[in-house]
């Protein structure tokens, strides 16, 4: 009987450790996300997580994970978009001019922004998808326009600032219904609410993976990852809901990580655009409309860009004609750092989100610890070329 459960707990170890090495690129980003926290709360002697600091972390990566999420579709369908940056200045400029300097309300101005990014999105998405010209050279052309553009419109000057309410899209923190002072409850719970949420998701996710046959992640580590994933929130938002609570930012940040998650993995279109990156030509003979689905990644990247860019103009509650300036180097890092393949099909919303927490904790931490931004580029970029190593590495094994 012994000698029985001594082989079950081997076979169980065992294949624990094979689906931790088939899976250990998405295992290790987020091994990798936990020990730089860990080494920079350490060597800024715990400022790292101040509910302050960690406030300004997620308003200061904010706009990079909104873009994330729309260039991990246009890089797992096989493309890029260099254009980001620019889009997201000159939208945050369009959003100075209306509501600063023709006083417009801000509900209509940003739904003019955003339908502006859309129609950039579609202008760029229209010669990649239908003219087959590269998105390198397509976006490239957007950049440089779209720059131009911003500071055409802003006459060369910061326009600002903007009408209080629109600074809340950034700014803003969600009330407290209980009246909390020291700690505000409402962000607390809702903090738990998630995590629960989270857990009973993937827990019938895979349960649904096992009644149709399907492998699945062993249970110690399922349990484990989930165990996790849910401390870290809950401890996330208690030390949030110590400050000021959630800011709104955050939880339209969330949303939209649950929407993509979901379309990317529940949804037909999802799993065709998975398709069209990683084999286009196999993709159109299977009857998808690759033309199509290239140009709607282009429309949503235009989309979540002008999103990102009037967050970043709240934040700043001014438009400067350099705002958006190397953002898209910052998002595309994200991309490929949280998993993302660069020859396309292979990418998943979570990677990216952690990737850009990398990014972000690793800018803050190197500016708390005092070093300049010289070295900060260096370091980012030779984390971005070990990453891609790591990926090609994978494909050749």
């Amino acid at each position: 009987m012994e000698q029985t459960i001594q082989q079950q707990g081997g076979a169980a170890g065992g294949r624990a450790g094979h689906f931790l090495k088939q899976n250990l690129r998405e295992y290790g980003m987020l091994l990798s996300l936990v020990a730089i926290m860990i080494f920079f709360q350490v060597m800024t002697d715990g400022t790292l997580l101040q509910p302050l600091n960690l406030t300004n972390l997620v308003l200061q990566n904010s706009y990079i994970i909104i873009m994330a999420l729309g260039m991990l579709l246009v890089i797992v369908a096989g493309h890029i978009d260099l254009s980001v940056g620019s889009v997201c200045g000159f939208v945050g400029a369009l959003a100075a001019v209306l509501m600063v300097n023709y006083e417009w309300h801000f509900v209509p101005a940003t739904v003019v922004c955003l339908i502006v990014g859309g129609l950039i999105g579609a202008a760029q998405g229209w010669f990649v998808a239908y003219f087959h010209i590269p998105s390198f050279i397509v976006t490239l052309a957007g950049m440089l326009v779209f720059k131009g553009l911003a500071l055409a419109l802003l006459n060369g000057q910061s326009v600002g600032p903007f009408p209080e309410t629109f600074q809340k899209l950034s700014s803003g923190f969600i009330p407290d219904w209980f009246g909390g002072t020291e700690l505000r409850l409402t962000s607390l719970l809702l903090g738990v609410l998630v995590a629960l949420a989270m857990v009973v998701m993937a827990w019938r996710a895979r349960s649904n993976q096992q009644l149709h046959g399907m492998d699945t992640e062993p249970t110690s580590l399922f349990a484990a990852r989930n165990a996790v994933f849910a401390a870290i929130i809950v401890a996330l938002s208690w030390l949030l809901a110590t400050y000021k609570g959630l800011p709104n930012v955050l939880i339209i940040m969330f949303v939209l990580m649950v929407a993509y998650d979901f379309v990317t993995t529940r949804t037909t279109i999802g799993r065709r655009i998975y398709a069209l990156g990683g084999n286009e030509k196999a993709a159109r003979l299977s009857g998808i409309r690759t033309e199509r689905l290239a140009f709607l990644t282009f429309v949503n990247m235009g989309v979540l860009a002008a999103l990102a860019g009037l967050v970043f103009a709240a934040r700043l509650n001014t438009a400067t004609p350099k705002a958006g300036l190397g953002f898209e180097l910052d998002v595309i890092a994200a991309c490929f750092i949280g998993g993302a393949s660069a020859s396309g099909g292979v990418g998943r919303v979570m990677g990216a989100v952690i990737g850009a927490f990398v990014m972000g904790v690793m800018n803050n931490g190197m500016s708390i610890l005092g070093i300049g931004i010289d070295y900060q580029q260096v370091i980012k970029g030779l984390v971005l070329l070990a990453a891609v190593c790591v990926d090609v590495y994978n494909k050749k094994k």
